[in-house]
């Protein structure tokens, strides 16, 4: 098992260039799979020995202290494992495809309103370098929907502002072009400018050291503005793409627009990332269906 997973890894890192984050992420999974089978079978036992059965049984042990949308993820990986050892002919089958995934529970992912959105950009307001950076963080976030690795990986090269465009790198080493808003690239030209326009190999957001910023303090930036903000909950980075979405569609924005724009493989992903409230559904359908209109 210990084998094949680490096969299957390099895989991953070489012919479908996974990020560190998602390779972690398999590793993990398979890595606790792998501690089950070996409890069940033996440490010696190979994956030609795993059933459809056993994986049942390993998901019916996760049922007892994981959600199932993690249940779900750890199944993926499991699958995506033996597809890999099909392919590569050191299976016949994989028995994972008889193991069907657990019925995810349907939660509609929270966003901010417009008013909270403005208020939460709009909060870092001192001229120092690092209220400018952290006013330049959250309009790109909320302008140009990225994620989180998406935005501490830009470069200064990256950006266009008389164009008013981002080169992004995205999941699985995609680029996209994101347009900027006016009021991100505002903040952005301000936050270089205090920089004395850096060359363009560098970094587009440093931390306090001058090094590239990292997710984990794109996060702490979000906390300590939303802790300003009193009437307001606490929120991730992500909230902002989740944000950026739906206004989009509210606004009018077409769905495979989005998607383009978000950097989505599949469509069905982006619809997850949206909400729209039934007034504005309502108004749609009115200004839409023949038959709605008097």
């Amino acid at each position: 098992m210990e084998t094949a997973i680490a096969s299957f890894l390099r895989h991953l890192e070489t012919e479908r260039n996974a990020s560190p984050h998602t390779r972690e992420a398999y590793r993990s999974d398979l890595d606790q799979f792998r501690q089950f089978v070996c409890g069940e079978l033996g440490q010696a036992a190979a994956p030609g020995a795993v059933t459809h059965l056993l994986i049942r049984r390993w998901l019916a042990q996760l049922h007892r202290s994981h959600q199932k949308s993690s249940i779900g993820r750890k199944l993926a990986a499991v699958r995506a494992l033996f597809k890999h050892l099909v392919r590569t002919g050191s299976l016949a089958r994989n028995p994972a495809e008889l193991v069907s995934t657990p019925k995810r529970e349907k939660k509609v992912p929270y966003h901010l309103n417009i008013d909270e959105a403005t208020a939460l950009v709009e909060a870092p307001k001192a001229p120092d370098l690092l209220s400018l950076r952290d006013r330049a963080i959250l309009e790109t976030l909320y302008s140009c929907g990225l994620r989180v690795s998406e935005l501490t990986g830009l470069d200064v090269g990256g950006l266009d502002l008389a164009d008013g465009t981002v080169r992004v790198l995205g999941k699985g080493g995609k680029e996209r072009v994101v347009p900027v808003g006016s009021h991100a690239r505002s903040a952005l030209g301000a936050y270089l400018a205090a920089r004395s326009h850096p060359p363009v190999g560098t970094p587009l957001f440093l931390n306090a050291r001058g090094g590239r910023l990292t997710s984990r303090s794109v996060r702490r930036v979000v906390d300590n503005h939303i802790l300003r903000l009193a009437t307001m909950r606490r929120i991730s980075p992500h909230t902002l793409r989740h944000t950026f979405a739906t206004h989009m569609l509210e606004g009018g924005a077409d769905l495979r627009a989005i998607q383009e724009l978000l950097g989505h493989a599949s469509l069905s992903t982006t619809q997850k990332y949206t909400h729209v409230g039934i007034d504005r559904l309502m108004e749609v359908y009115d200004r839409a269906h023949p038959k709605a209109r008097k």
